[in-house]
């Protein structure tokens, strides 16, 4: 008997809305032009981005052997992002850039879990599993980034993050 499943999962820094996406593009990067959301003049940083990773996948279970296809991709969401445009400059940019950067580097990470892993008849719970150890992963990266840099501004720690997220970029280059 052979059973056919196919799930849906988008993961966020904040809530999704059904608004455009662009994904994400080795060669192309973000420009202020991108950030289309209302700027929050109050808060405490003059830019914010929503990325996140797109994650599609379907099984099938063929007497006893299971077969997973996935898809996964990190996107940047341009209406939930936002710039307050005179505060902003392309050192800010390339920070907000980053953060696009890490969840690509997590859609490779889970991209690489799901190559790596031998799945049984309980392959929901077992995906499900490893979509949550990334996400927690990548939300937690996005908080340490942002803190550590206070937001951009400690030079000292943007220019270590930087080089942080471009080696572990190379690292899992082979899963992008």
């Amino acid at each position: 008997m052979k059973l056919l499943f196919t799930f849906l999962f988008s993961l966020l820094l904040f809530p999704q809305d059904s608004s455009e996406k662009i994904m994400w593009n080795e060669t192309q990067k973000l420009t202020w032009e991108d950030f289309r959301g209302k700027p929050v003049r109050s808060a405490s940083f003059v830019a914010s981005t929503n990325t996140g990773i797109s994650f599609q996948y379907s099984y099938s279970i063929k007497n006893g052997a299971v077969n997973a296809e996935y898809s996964v991709k990190s996107f940047f969401s341009p209406e939930s992002s936002w710039y307050i445009p005179e505060r902003v400059n392309p050192y800010i940019l390339k920070h907000e850039q980053a953060h696009f950067d890490v969840s690509e580097l997590h859609a490779r990470m889970l991209r690489k879990k799901l190559k790596e892993k031998t799945f049984t008849k309980k392959i929901k719970s077992e995906i499900e599993g490893i979509y949550q150890q990334v996400e927690q992963k990548r939300r937690a990266m996005q908080t340490n980034f942002d803190a550590e840099t206070d937001h951009s501004r400690n030079e000292e720690k943007e220019i270590f993050w930087q080089k942080h997220i471009a080696n572990q970029l190379a690292e899992y280059n082979d899963w992008k």
